[in-house]
């Protein structure tokens, strides 16, 4: 039996497996709700849900599958590795190939998005994640490049100063999403998401993560 923890082509084979299968359900309950809510189109901005009738309990349910689908990747990634820095990185994989291939398997189903600059609706926990379908592309990119780092054989070290940075960085990115999130009923939705300060904080987390990778090479 492979021990956890221990890297190998047979084991990203199975992970992806997982992720690819886990993308298709995903987006198959997608393409169900928006039968259901949106027959006429998901178009933005959007009929808030909470205004139509009976929608309230399927957002409550929609919020608990969203939990539980953090739960299957935690679970996941803590089977597949063997410690915290191993499963971390393992968790990234895991969230960032599964949005990629959940909106590979929506183009594929109902061929949508038309363009990568098309609205959707990201997450509802703790409130509603949305913005252009690009933006959690680049931020799903950004996600491998850091689980690469951390599957490295180096040792990280970053200063107190550097994790602020990062962790800020982090935080502004969802707080951008949410922001973004709450305004998808309006006819301006589109201006509350600013491409300029997206760029600006995915950049900080990149160059952090490679001044931790330059500072490994040195040590």
């Amino acid at each position: 039996m492979e021990n956890p923890g221990k890297i190998s082509v047979s084991r990203f084979v199975v992970l992806a497996l997982f992720v690819i299968a886990f993308a298709y359900i995903e987006a198959a309950v997608v393409v169900y709700l928006r039968a259901i809510f949106y027959p006429d189109g998901f178009t933005f901005p959007i009929t808030n849900l909470l205004e139509m009738p009976g929608a309230g309990e399927y957002l409550i349910k929609e919020i608990g599958r969203e939990a539980a689908t953090v739960v299957l990747m935690l679970t996941a990634s803590w089977l597949m590795a063997g410690n915290w820095r191993q499963r971390l990185a393992y968790f990234l994989i895991i969230f960032a190939v599964w949005d990629i291939f959940f909106y590979l398997w929506l183009k594929i189903m109902i061929n949508w998005p038309a363009s990568l600059l098309d609205w959707d609706i990201l997450f509802l926990i703790p409130l509603t994640w949305a913005g252009p379908v690009l933006a959690p592309l680049i931020t799903s990119l950004t996600m491998l490049l850091a689980a690469a780092i951390l599957l490295s054989s180096k040792t990280i070290k970053l200063t107190r100063i550097s994790t602020a940075a990062l962790t800020t960085a982090i935080l502004m990115i969802i707080v951008l999403y949410c922001i973004a999130g709450l305004r998808i009923t309006q006819p301006d939705y589109e201006s509350y998401f600013s491409w300029p300060i997206f760029t600006a904080l995915h950049l900080v987390v990149i160059i952090l993560l490679f001044h931790s990778a330059k500072s490994i090479r040195q040590n």
